[in-house]
């Protein structure tokens, strides 16, 4: 009875192929990514096109980022998140974290964790991506 590795790691390969490890390059494996329907308009990664956001989930085209305008979604595809920390921002204080694209690790902007002031409250769990870092993709007239 022949047995398997599912990961095929060194030892499987070596045993099964006859190569030795100097043959063999490992490489980072690349990360998953979503991948929005391509029924909606949606924007992308400036810098890998990575699905960022459907453009459903729009909240608002009137920020301001550290590099010109930005937009508010509710939710983003494909972005890892940094640790948050208090930002002094335009509207006040808020606890924020850095965005960034998880296929190229471009930062992106940053989801907004706590807003300290009531009125800021709907930006809880939001995100902000600068139009530098995003281009409008499929669908788009």
């Amino acid at each position: 009875r022949v047995m398997f590795c599912l990961f095929l790691c060194m030892p499987c390969l070596s045993v099964f192929f006859s190569i030795s490890s100097d043959m063999v390059k490992l490489t980072k494996a690349k990360t998953f990514q979503a991948y929005l329907d391509s029924c909606h308009r949606r924007y992308s990664c400036v810098h890998c096109r990575a699905h960022l956001a459907n453009h459903d989930d729009l909240i608002s085209k009137s920020f301001q980022g550290s590099q010109g305008r930005a937009y508010l979604f509710n939710s983003v595809v494909n972005v890892g998140c940094g640790p948050a920390e208090e930002r002094l921002l335009l509207t006040g204080l808020h606890a924020v974290a850095d965005i960034y694209c998880e296929n190229c690790h471009t930062t992106l902007g940053w989801k907004y964790e706590q807003a300290f002031e009531l009125s800021q409250k709907y930006k809880e769990g939001k995100f902000i991506i600068e139009l530098s870092h995003m281009i409008k993709d499929n669908g788009w007239d």
